[in-house]
């Protein structure tokens, strides 16, 4: 007879448990539905903020992805709280998982943070040609975590975003054009006029070389050198034709500046030599 009370007991246990538990279920099941038809509208109004703004690919697919994982979590935080899960000690687990993580990938969450950054603020897009960590190179591809380089000699450079974004980085292709200020050096005995006019004339000739208001080609002096006089010529030109003009204007002008006779000295040193007669 106490065992019949016993297992009575349990079935009124198990009963009265059920009825208990069947409403926070079906509120489960409700929030459940409705969080994650609320999640997809959310996620449609991202994509669509995204269609009208002009970010990095690689960016816009982070965010939203972002977006709907944390909008996950939570609701699964929720829906297990309707059907009577306690949630602090989940909570707790989590945020020392998370701790833990973060201290074992500070190194990638560093280049995770500079991925972001040069992602949002745009100081380079693929296709530019940047300078940075001492490489050089036309940008591949930019990542979250990693810059990609094809640097002048089709070699591949990887650099972390971390680095990347906490330093230095010239930009040669954002502007459009370049400036160029090519050094050359004649003697003390050459005639500083006509070489300037000889080098300003070979630059003018060239369609290329960008002729406008502030940007006119120009050549000063800028240093009386050990062994030579130094001339620098400037002169703008767009990113497309900057090398080809530079190559054409050193080649043609070192025949130009010979042809005229106009020496270009190289350093030497005259070595004096004295006898001394010894008795």
């Amino acid at each position: 007879m106490k065992e019949l009370n016993n297992y009575q007991e349990h079935i009124d246990n198990a009963i009265k448990w059920i009825w208990d538990f069947i409403p926070g279920f079906i509120s489960a099941v409700l929030l459940l539905f409705i969080g994650l038809w609320i999640i997809r509208v959310i996620k449609r109004l991202v994509n669509k903020f995204f269609t009208k703004k002009d970010y990095e690919p690689t960016l816009e697919k982070f965010i939203a992805d972002l977006v709907n994982w944390t909008l996950k979590i939570i609701l699964f935080v929720l829906v297990i709280t309707q059907v009577g899960v306690q949630t602090t000690s989940l909570v707790a687990i989590i945020g020392a998982a998370g701790l833990a993580i973060g201290l074992a990938l500070q190194g990638s969450l560093a280049n995770f943070a500079g991925g972001v950054l040069i992602l949002l603020l745009k100081p380079f897009k693929v296709g530019d040609f940047i300078k940075a960590q001492g490489q050089e190179g036309t940008v591949k591809e930019i990542s979250i975590f990693q810059t990609k380089l094809n640097t002048f000699g089709n070699q591949l450079a990887v650099i972390p975003n971390g680095k990347l974004s906490n330093e230095t980085i010239v930009n040669f292709t954002s502007e459009g054009i370049r400036k160029e200020a090519l050094t050359w050096g004649i003697s003390y005995d050459s005639n500083i006029k006509e070489a300037k006019d000889i080098l300003l004339a070979l630059t003018n000739e060239q369609e290329t070389v960008i002729q406008e208001e502030g940007k006119f080609p120009m050549i000063v002096v800028t240093e009386l050198a050990d062994s030579s006089v130094n001339l620098s010529l400037r002169y703008w030109a767009k990113n497309e034709d900057f090398w080809n003009l530079r190559w054409l204007i050193l080649e043609e002008g070192k025949k130009r500046i010979e042809a005229a006779g106009i020496v270009i000295p190289f350093p030497q040193r005259d070595v004096h030599m004295y006898t001394e007669n010894v008795s």
